[in-house]
């Protein structure tokens, strides 16, 4: 038999493809090859889909994460090179807001303080803001969930829902605010002491954000904390925060040596590097379980080839060559990696475009929380499905696949005739 036999152009030979094909539809006798093939199409599949789903939780773990950072937080922070504060604040801000690069520039006051109500007490972090300021501000502005409204901003406070819910407040009820940098007595230090009503409580979606933020009308803040004419420092909103570094360069010239600047890479850079390096981790251990369905294809397609070893001996007798033997159990390993990595992606995409459908199921059937906001700083399991990780994902899965055939297919090209049918 020729080797270009019904070989159709470019493609391997339809008689091939048939006799690959009856190989893979084991009948009763071969069971044990169909299970060792059944198992490594499953082991594909579920290693397929579970690198996709991994990937596209840490992809959409860091996704939510900066942007709650950058939703509640400046890009840049010019900070004062004293204690005594940042003066001529306005100016500056003017100045800064000149570049193109820069969205927004406002003047705040941060402090540490006590929030107490009559259900108990809490730490907080105020921010003195204007209200313009405020409402330009992506989180606070347009959380995930509000009461209240920022119109009323300059006649109370605004405080995230977790420090709410841990106070017991609502809009309309009055946190006291304690500060320890109070007026100096005869006694020493007077801590500072006073109410203020809430008028807008939001939800961030961050639960180290949500539940120490406070609100403070620009103004009222630096009474409270006794700066009048003075701010720590003027938070900058860019248009891209990937280059912080690069525009904060240009905005030097501007602050001379009253401040230095400060911003979110080098605050939260360790923490975003952290979760790269746990996401190539977590893909190159799941991807181990390639290396087992790879054995298995292996121990499978040597099983199918002493099985057929009589079929193989009688097609080399009639002609059929080497190459076309080899591309027969090439066929026939490949298929399974093929198929599997198929039925991998789509049950991955499946399970990661539900995500929030099957977390809620899972919540309903064990009774138990999935994912705690508490823990793991956002209220919402997230996912990001990237069609960059679904290709790598692939690569990698037929190429385990691929090369996994080539020994059993060399081995079965290799079988010769004669020792085949010697005892047949």
């Amino acid at each position: 038999m020729s080797d270009n036999t019904n070989r159709a152009p470019g493609a391997f030979s339809r008689l091939e493809w048939m006799i690959a094909w009856r190989y893979l539809r084991a009948r009763r006798k071969e069971g044990a090859i169909s299970v060792i093939a059944g198992f490594s199409l499953a082991g594909i599949t579920l290693g397929v889909g579970t690198l996709i789903v991994v990937m596209s939780v840490m992809n959409g773990f860091r996704v939510e994460l900066v942007g709650r950072i950058l939703g509640a937080q400046a890009h840049i922070v010019v900070l004062p090179s004293s204690a005594a504060g940042l003066t001529g604040y306005d100016a500056l801000a003017e100045a800064i807001m000149r570049n193109p690069n820069v969205t927004r520039a406002a003047p705040m006051i941060e402090g540490q303080v006590m929030g107490s109500t009559d259900a108990g007490t809490s730490g907080a972090l105020v921010r003195g803001l204007r209200q313009r300021d405020v409402l330009n501000l992506p989180g606070v502005a347009q959380p995930e969930e509000s009461s209240g409204s920022l119109e009323d901003y300059d006649r109370g406070v605004a405080i995230g829902a977790g420090l709410a819910r841990k106070l017991r407040l609502g809009v309309g009820d009055k946190i006291t605010l304690i500060s320890p940098r109070g007026l100096s007595t005869p006694f020493g230090v007077a801590p500072r002491i006073k109410a203020y009503p809430v008028t807008y409580i939001f939800r961030i979606g961050m639960s180290e954000y949500d539940k120490v933020f406070v609100f403070m009308p620009l103004a009222e803040a630096q009474a409270y904390f006794r700066k009048e004419g003075r701010v720590d420092g003027i938070e900058i909103m860019v248009t891209d925060p990937d280059r912080v570094e690069e525009i904060g360069m240009e905005l030097y010239p501007l602050i001379g040596s009253q401040a230095y600047i400060w911003n979110w890479q080098r605050a939260n850079g360790s923490f975003i590097a952290a979760l790269k390096v746990e996401a190539n981790v977590m893909f190159i251990i799941l991807s181990l379980i390639f290396v087992i369905v790879a054995l298995n294809i292996v121990s499978g397609l040597i099983m199918l080839v002493k099985e057929k070893g009589r079929h193989i001996a009688i097609m080399r007798t009639f002609g059929m060559t080497r190459g076309a033997i080899l591309r027969i159990f090439f066929i026939c390993g490949s298929a399974i990696g093929v198929v599997g990595t198929g039925l991998g992606v789509i049950a991955g995409v499946l399970f990661v475009t539900y995500i929030q459908e099957i977390q809620a199921l899972v919540e309903w059937v064990t009774g138990a929380s999935v994912w705690d906001p508490e823990i793991r700083f956002l209220t919402r399991l997230p996912a990001v499905l990237l069609a960059s990780d679904v290709v790598l994902t692939c690569s990698v899965s037929l190429a385990f696949a691929l090369i996994a055939t080539l020994y059993p297919a060399r081995r079965a090209a290799r079988l010769d005739p004669v020792e085949a049918l010697r005892y047949e």
